[in-house]
């Protein structure tokens, strides 16, 4: 289970290893390109469910720590998805990797 730690404060959300490369890759490209955006997911009924949305701007401090030390291959038609999503008015919204994987 990686983390994904932002903000001065140091919020950590727990995120998949996998997914988190992948939010990773997508968060990545939207800060280099000097891009604000939301990031909204939802919480599992283990947390209560509900979601989080978080607001990230490239003045931010984001750290992703993985608790593997293999980078997976990622899934090119899920990263679309991801980034489809952060590209849209209502910002990144974390979807479960499609069964159909395209692999980059």
């Amino acid at each position: 289970m990686g983390t994904l730690i932002y903000g001065p404060r140091i919020s950590e959300f727990e995120i998949e290893d996998r997914t988190l490369a992948h939010l990773q890759f997508v968060i990545a490209a939207k800060l280099q390109r000097g891009e604000n955006f939301m990031f909204t997911w939802s919480h599992g009924m283990e947390r209560g469910s509900g979601r989080s949305v978080i607001w990230i701007s490239p003045a931010a401090q984001v750290h992703f720590r993985f608790s593997g030390n293999r980078a997976p291959t990622l899934n090119r038609a899920w990263l679309e998805i991801l980034m489809d999503s952060a590209n849209s008015r209502a910002g990144l919204h974390w979807v479960p990797e499609p069964t159909e994987a395209v692999r980059a």
